[in-house]
């Protein structure tokens, strides 16, 4: 889709007009002019695209044809961005310099300058195509039409099936009867498919007659407030007079002297009931009208009712999907049961059930199409096998919704999950630096800082409108890792394809054209098509992302005779049943000098070249799930912002430590590096100036932690103020007591020792500390008195330690935030009891007979 290129180039000129040198007098400060023009003309043909995409859904051919022309033209102008950044930015190693930039910038300046001269004749070409062709009117000036009719007609129908939600059912009715309901307002909100209206409709019919008047109105994604209210006011009683005459007034009027239920079903945004809420009264508690939302969007039921009305639904389990299943197949047959259906069909079924995820809708879509053909083995196992697109074309126009109403920004951040394989766990870490790396988001300051926290954002907001799944939370509630639906995953890929923003290997070998311009391409298993793509394609210099998530043992051979010059993102994971002894890394750098994001994962080992150091636009480094080793020239990286590595061997903690690896590291300026895992310092070699050096540092991790560390530790500020995860492994016989209070900023704290020992601490942990775990430690009295001071603990994890006393009191001011209380493989202890603490999990080893008593 072209929005989505015109998108990238708006990003790429802007970093390049905020982060250039541009002095007056030089051919380079001429060419702001250029860039400029090249931000404005692409945000005029985004909002044009934006209007035409309604004509070329509604079939016209010419649109569609001066779309392609459009996306043709707009990958053509990123292509020469990303050329053109790479050679223009050592103007800036030249500041003072005018002399010097004009030597050496002065012939790629004017190359650049011509080419947006080509870029100018395209675009004019493109207006007078428009204009021939009578290609004008993009808009729909219809004012009688009204999207999604089915789905208003699916409102008032008779059908209200819950099957798989009568605990939902339940729940709600007893919340919108609850005369102390908040707001008066009841949100059903979640994924597309779920069953939400069905939910809403069975809710709605079976309440309304307790209340005096009531309405249910199908809002849409293109809503007219003026056309639901009158619907309202007609189903509330007003007279066609009254409806007609001074419509709002009426029906304020009336809805302020009545107890009301209205259904307001699939609502998009908040605007719409900005306007409605005018109109409609507030529930009066003391009436007791109530409202009813549905929406695909939680922060859309969050603004209308707050955080109490929202009820989230869920795909069904297996179970319950498969009853609904059954329901459905035999909807015209009197025994509606599987008596005569011979086991393998059933488990054919059971395996067409499987496929559809728990979503109701796909279900719905499934059983029509099986209730078309043959109740026979062969017919069914068809279905079966070719499923995925028949069930993705089925429930098509709901879920494309969805992404139609993203914001142009955030459309490419939501297909990127269509580049990992279906069910795949994804740290929200790799997604919103992959999104930062190839300038998806882009902050005008261009501060990395300010493009991470717009990252979490956009991600938080794909979570709120049910598009994505939040798998893990990390202790202080931010989104850790997630999950997309199989048929979202399936709406990705077909969308990515449509608009050549991604491939996969099953659809990377049909047009031509479209190949020799493919952008990103993803490998999802172990078969020959990475091999015979690449045997194709020897030449993808405009390929910008690669995953490759494989088994396949030659894959480093076969990427080093490639040319990926404008790759940004490379991912490559050796599925389990790899190879045993390992893929071996290879040079495979030579020809990426525009990577900014690298991670190698699985049963991978050797060690990273030196060209890996002469990356230089290198963000993230991730390594530390693979046997790969560093090169000790990593840490003068100066782009590098985040590094995960295994530790525990030399030559990696060689990069960053007092080694004869590196023994110049005080000489280096100060490091951005903001994660770094392979931070398991030698205590031996511990030096607080060292990571002063790191000035971003989030993460660390230091073993063999003698007296002396703990000393230095102790004193005031020795490590940077960033840091919020510090892990600490001591050497047997320490006896110096820790004192970590000038940790503001640690939120999560590891402690572990591997010979049983006390814990020597000071009533003074980390103010602000969130997660605690202790490992092997001897506890006393004296320290579980300190833990239980702690303000903000919400997770304590007590792993194999051995406890002086039988009893832990948690009884008193003790704990108060606490929420999870992990106690594992304890010795000494029999008995936890109290009265004040908060824990809602309590989670007790079965290796021993321990009692748990909470008073």
């Amino acid at each position: 889709m072209a929005e989505i290129l015109l998108t990238a180039v708006i990003n790429k000129s802007v970093e390049i007009a905020a982060n250039l040198l541009f002095q007056e007098g030089t051919r380079l400060y001429w060419l702001k002019e250029d860039i400029d023009w090249l931000q404005r003309e692409m945000r005029h043909i985004r909002s044009y695209v934006d209007n035409a995409k309604a004509k070329e859904v509604g079939g016209d051919s010419r649109v569609k044809n001066l779309l392609k022309d459009i996306q043709q033209l707009a990958g053509d102008v990123e292509d020469l961005l990303d050329e053109f950044l790479p050679k223009i930015q050592q103007s800036n190693k030249c500041k003072g310099s005018i002399c010097c930039i004009k030597t050496t910038c002065s012939p790629c300046a004017n190359e650049f300058a011509m080419e947006i001269e080509k870029i100018k004749r395209r675009v004019a070409d493109i207006d007078r195509v428009r204009t021939t062709y009578n290609i004008t009117d993009t808009s729909n000036n219809n004012d009688d039409f009204i999207p999604l009719d089915r789905r208003r007609l699916f409102l008032h129908a008779d059908e209200t099936e819950v099957i798989g939600l009568e605990d939902d059912f339940n729940t709600l009715k007893a919340k919108l009867l609850d005369q102390d309901l908040p707001y008066g307002v009841v949100s059903i909100v979640g994924m597309p498919g779920l069953g939400k209206t069905t939910l809403a409709k069975k809710l709605y019919r079976h309440v309304h007659h307790q209340f005096e008047c009531s309405g249910l109105v199908y809002v849409s994604q293109q809503p007219r407030a003026g056309e639901i209210l009158r619907d309202i006011a007609k189903q509330v009683g007003l007279t066609d007079q009254e409806r007609k005459e001074n419509l709002e007034n009426n029906l304020r009027s009336l809805l302020k002297i009545k107890r009301y239920v209205i259904l307001l079903d699939d609502i998009w945004d908040v605007e719409i009931w900005d306007d409605l809420k005018l109109v409609l009264p507030e529930c009066d508690s003391k009436i007791g009208s109530r409202i009813i939302i549905t929406s695909r969007n939680s922060n859309v039921g969050r603004y209308i009712g707050g955080d109490f009305s929202i009820h989230v639904l869920q795909p069904l389990d297996s179970e319950t999907s498969f009853e609904l299943f059954t329901k459905k197949i035999f909807t015209f047959d009197n025994n509606n049961n599987w008596d005569n259906a011979s086991p393998d069909l059933v488990d054919i079924g059971r395996s067409i059930v499987g496929r559809c995820g728990g979503i109701p809708l796909a279900i719905v879509v499934t059983t029509g199409m099986l209730r078309a053909r043959e109740r026979t083995e062969r017919a069914w196992n068809k279905v079966l096998e070719s499923m995925g697109h028949k069930v993705q074309d089925g429930c098509a126009k709901v879920l494309a919704l969805s992404y139609s109403d993203l914001p142009i920004a955030l459309r490419p951040c939501f297909l990127y999950f269509g580049l990992y394989p279906e069910d795949h766990e994804i740290r929200a870490f790799d997604l919103t630096n992959m999104w930062i790396a190839e300038k998806l988001i882009v902050v005008n300051s261009g501060n990395r800082q300010e493009a991470e926290s717009l990252a979490e954002d956009i991600l938080n907001d794909l979570v709120s409108r049910n598009l994505i799944q939040v798998a893990k939370r990390t202790n202080d509630g931010r989104i850790s890792s997630c999950r997309i639906h199989d048929l979202l995953h399936s709406l990705c890929v077909d969308l990515a394809k449509e608009s050549n923003f991604f491939h996969t290997e099953h659809n990377a070998f049909g047009d031509p054209g479209n190949v020799a311009r493919l952008r990103r391409i993803t490998f999802y298993s172990d078969n020959n098509a990475m091999n015979e793509f690449f045997r194709l394609n020897p030449k993808p210099t405009k390929l910008r992302a690669l995953f490759c998530f494989t088994k396949y043992r030659c894959i480093f051979s076969q990427m080093a005779n490639l040319n990926f010059k404008l790759l940004q993102v490379l991912v490559v994971v050796i599925c389990v049943g790899g190879d045993f002894w390992g893929v071996r890394i290879r040079n495979i750098f030579g020809k990426m000098s525009c990577l900014r994001y690298l991670r190698f994962e699985g049963n991978i080992d050797g060690k990273l070249t030196n060209c890996t150091v002469k990356l230089k636009r290198l963000e993230t480094l991730d390594i530390v799930n693979s046997f790969i080793k560093l090169p000790t020239g990593v840490g003068k990286s100066m782009q590098l912002r985040h590094l995960r590595c295994r530790g525990f061997n030399p030559e990696s903690n060689g990069c960053f430590s007092i080694s004869p690896f590196c023994p110049n590291m005080f000489s280096l300026p100060p490091n951005n590096v903001q994660t770094l895992t392979l931070m398991w310092m030698d205590g031996k070699n511990f030096e607080p100036r060292l990571l002063h050096r790191l000035i971003n540092l989030r993460k660390l991790g230091i073993k063999d932690i003698s007296d002396s560390t703990i000393k230095k530790l102790s004193t005031l500020s020795p490590v940077p103020k960033a840091l919020e995860v510090l892990k600490l492994i001591f050497s047997p016989g320490t006896s110096e007591q820790i004192n970590l209070s000038s940790y503001p900023n640690i939120v999560k704290l590891n402690l572990i020792v591997y010979e049983t020992m006390p814990l020597k601490v000071s009533e003074s942990f980390p103010p602000n500390l969130v997660k605690l775990t202790l490992r092997y430690f001897l506890v006393d009295g004296h320290v579980v008195a300190a833990l239980k001071k702690l303000p903000k603990l919400r997770i304590l994890k007590m792993v194999f330690c051995s406890h002086m006393e039988e009893k832990m009191d948690l009884s008193g001011d003790s704990f108060p935030q606490l929420e999870v209380l992990h106690i594992e493989g304890s010795n000494g202890l029999s008995e936890a009891l109290g009265t004040s603490c908060k824990a809602e999990s309590m989670k007790i080893s079965m290796r021993q007979q321990m009692h748990l008593r909470m008073i």
